[in-house]
């Protein structure tokens, strides 16, 4: 059974999980290994761990960035494919490549811009500041090979083969690992490099996932190619692989821009405040981004089948990626609700962090089953073109119902009211995704029907 027939004919729940397990593990290493980075580092001291927190924003965007490009081009792809459109497909990973060449380009150049200044205005602590800078002029070298291999493995995933992503994602994860202790400590006559070591293991991985992903699509036989013979721009492809991406760039931006919130309302209260909401943000990343991962599986699933107008399985995916995200972020709300310390001790936590880290844990982590659930509406709305109603579930969970909930809790019950914010926002954002839906189902083909897009 091809890969198209099979997204179109394969019984619905062995389909979601043999597409979601391969991303769904790599997006686990990937965080799996950011997770026990910042462990590392914690371990430089806790200036170290507040530098490497202050830079989550940046690197979150950056990687927000090459989501978009991924995902957009993976939507764009899958819908030719379900229309049978092969030629359509080429045309779009061409395009989807020349994007992350570019932009990639562009936002390593601005995030070495705007470093220094990002720092100071978070800090006053001269230490902290200079190890952010130190830590981010290297790491702003991970853009272009973090977009290029990212958009590759989307363009593969479209296609139904999501294992082969799978290989490349972790060869780059297992570089990440194993370097990481050596270049951070100086071990087996490796130089010890403190922070700027975990920056370095950092490019070389995605550097690494990047030559492995042109490799597998240059050299081995894909449903898809690299279309040069007759290749010309379209404007109209760039605006459909940017419209249909934004919503997932909004999901991973705008946590980018939690991270900044919180920590405006942190650095008032303490540098360990910050440090601890860093490591906290590891974990949620691990739990959250793997949850995403098995996301990625349901999309191509979805978009092909709206491409293809079959209205009967679209709605079957849906509901069976509801069922395994819930599944999932019940699992993660038990771990992290059942053992705060034991987490918050793998990152050397001072008896001060977990004095007010435990408690902020149970808290935060009331949200995760919310942010599953509204995820999963936003990802439906992208896979049939709502892209406004994807993009404003987005934006209330992390933007317009966060920031003045935050600010409201905060002024009112000081540090407890930053963490209550979290779960406050999430349940108010499920609400509005639930109300898009219903009106959704009341608009019936206007919504799920095809929607021919050239």
């Amino acid at each position: 059974m091809t890969s198209a027939n099979k997204m179109a004919a394969a019984p619905m729940g062995r389909l979601l999980c043999g597409m979601s397990a391969p991303p769904l593990l790599s997006m686990g290493l990937q965080y799996s290994y950011n997770l026990v980075d910042s462990a590392f580092v914690a371990q430089l001291g806790e200036n170290a761990l507040a530098a490497v927190s202050l830079s989550f924003p940046i690197t979150t965007l950056m990687n927000a960035a090459s989501i978009w490009i991924g995902v957009g081009v993976n939507v764009v792809i899958a819908g030719y494919l379900g229309r049978r459109e092969p030629e359509r497909a080429d045309a779009a990973v061409t395009h989807g490549l020349i994007l992350a060449l570019l932009v990639g380009a562009l936002l390593n150049a601005l995030s070495l811009w705007i470093m220094e200044p990002y720092f100071r205005a978070f800090t006053g602590n001269a230490d902290i500041c200079a190890l952010g800078v130190a830590y981010m002029g290297i790491c702003s070298f991970m853009q272009i090979p973090n977009m290029v291999h990212i958009a590759i493995q989307k363009m593969i995933q479209a296609t139904g083969n999501m294992v082969g992503p799978m290989w490349f994602q972790i060869a780059g994860v297992v570089v990440n690992f194993v370097l990481n202790p050596l270049l951070i400590f100086g071990l087996c006559g490796f130089p010890a490099m403190g922070i700027c070591g975990s920056a370095v293991a950092t490019v070389t991985g995605y550097a690494v996932s990047t030559v492995f992903a042109l490799a597998m699509l240059l050299g081995t036989r894909q449903d898809v190619r690299v279309k040069v013979r007759g290749f010309r721009v379209e404007p109209q492809m760039i605006r459909r692989i940017f419209a249909l991406g934004l919503p997932s760039f909004l999901m991973n931006a705008l946590s980018s821009f939690m991270v900044t919130l919180a920590n405006g309302f942190l650095v008032s209260y303490s540098d360990t405040a910050v440090a601890f909401f860093g490591a906290y943000f590891k974990v949620q990343q691990l739990i959250v981004m793997t949850v995403n991962g098995l996301i990625q599986g349901v999309l191509p699933v979805m978009s092909f089948n709206h491409g293809a107008g079959d209205r009967a399985r679209l709605r079957s995916a849906f509901c069976w990626g509801t069922a395994l995200v819930t599944a999932m972020m019940a699992l993660g709300t038990a771990a992290v609700e059942f053992f705060p310390a034991e987490i918050l001790r793998a990152f050397d936590a001072s008896d001060a962090m977990l004095a007010f880290g435990v408690p902020a844990m149970r808290i935060m982590v009331a949200s995760y089953l919310f942010c599953g659930f509204s995820t999963m509406i936003a990802t439906y709305f992208q896979a049939v073109g709502w892209v406004g109603a994807s993009m404003g579930i987005q934006l209330c969970r992390q933007l317009l119902f966060l920031a003045p909930v935050m600010w409201g809790l905060e002024r009112w019950l000081h540090l407890d009211g930053v963490w209550l914010a979290f779960p406050a926002a999430e349940a108010a954002a499920l609400a509005a995704a639930l109300a898009l839906m219903a009106r959704c189902h009341e608009n019936g083909p206007a919504c799920t029907g095809r929607k021919e897009e050239r």
